[in-house]
């Protein structure tokens, strides 16, 4: 997001969170009401916690909770959780993104680290099983069945392993690690595939691509970011997609790509603040996401592209702030 943007907080926020519609809608139109049930519990969470620290931190309740920036927070991460979810799964993550990610580290603005990305990382860690509990596209579960996984873990009359799956890139990966063609995996794991990239998946980065798109217009974020990580990661599969068999037009619309390119690596406080170190920071995100998607341990990698990235943060502006006038 662009510092130099002449929006409050709040205003920004509100703009993340306006842009972020177009994709949520998708997603609810592929993987049903759990995502909205997932919003629901982590901004709550959120709230509840922010509240908490600022009181423990002895700091005014009223203007910090108002400025949206825990809701964006509990949103990128919510987004980031399979929709079925347990409520505990949610707010575990969710809290120990305020509690760690932010307030130990000052608050907003002294963190070194995205907080979505940190609460991500603590449960993809932690509890890998319930991290990986993918619905089907198009499963159809009402709301009332989505609501009742989310309070019981559990599904009446249901078999749950039957409406769940490994995403695309999980199935991609596995598959193509045992000798079989692209052409093969999608032939044998129809139910996971779309046009070009993951089912329903495609939809959904497509919207978060229109609502990136509509910031940028905005002036909310600098083309810097997202254009050096979607070319960075399309460089990545471009070059080594004998191998893989994937395509740069699969690795775009697929995962949380669009996501992170226009709505986690844009954090301002964590990302790099330079014009070139902002295309140095986000290019590296994107070699490494794509580093771990192939041939890494997790199915995708964006999460850790950017914990990584934010370490390097500070030396990348370093060496590529722009010298002053006079300076040699």
């Amino acid at each position: 997001m662009n510092n130099t943007a002449p929006n409050s907080v709040t205003r920004v926020m509100l703009n993340v969170l306006y842009a972020l519609v177009p994709g949520i809608i998708a997603y609810v139109t592929f993987f049903g009401w759990g995502v909205i049930l997932n919003i629901i519990v982590a901004v709550i969470t959120a709230l509840v916690t922010e509240t908490f620290m600022l009181y423990l931190r002895k700091r005014p309740i009223q203007p910090f909770i108002m400025d949206g920036s825990a809701t964006v927070t509990a949103v990128l991460l919510a987004l980031a959780l399979p929709t079925l979810a347990p409520w505990w799964l949610t707010f575990i993550g969710v809290s120990f993104a305020i509690i760690v990610g932010k307030h130990l580290y000052g608050g907003l603005g002294y963190n070194p680290f995205n907080p979505a990305m940190i609460g991500y990382a603590l449960l993809l860690i932690s509890f890998p099983r319930e991290m990986t509990v993918w619905l089907q596209p198009e499963s159809n579960l009402s709301f009332a069945q989505s609501l009742n996984y989310l309070l019981h873990s559990t599904l009446t009359n249901i078999d749950i392993d039957a409406m769940t799956m490994a995403t695309t890139l999980d199935t991609v990966k596995t598959q193509t690690g045992l000798g079989l063609s692209l052409d093969t995996i999608r032939s044998s794991h129809t139910q996971v595939f779309g046009s070009f990239a993951g089912k329903g998946w495609e939809w959904i980065n497509l919207g978060y691509l229109a609502g990136g798109l509509w910031l940028l217009y905005r002036r909310v974020i600098s083309w810097h970011i997202p254009v050096a990580f979607l070319i960075s990661i399309s460089v990545m599969a471009l070059l080594f997609m004998s191998g893989t068999q994937t395509s740069p037009l699969f690795h775009l619309f697929s995962g949380a790509t669009m996501l992170c390119a226009f709505f986690i690596a844009t954090d301002p406080i964590t990302a790099s603040t330079t014009p070139r170190g902002r295309i140095i920071y986000a290019a590296g995100i994107g070699i490494i996401a794509y580093i771990i998607r192939v041939w890494g341990g997790y199915p995708d990698g964006i999460a850790f592209g950017v914990l990584l990235m934010n370490m390097a943060a500070p030396t990348i502006d370093y060496y590529t702030r722009p010298k002053a006038f006079g300076e040699s």
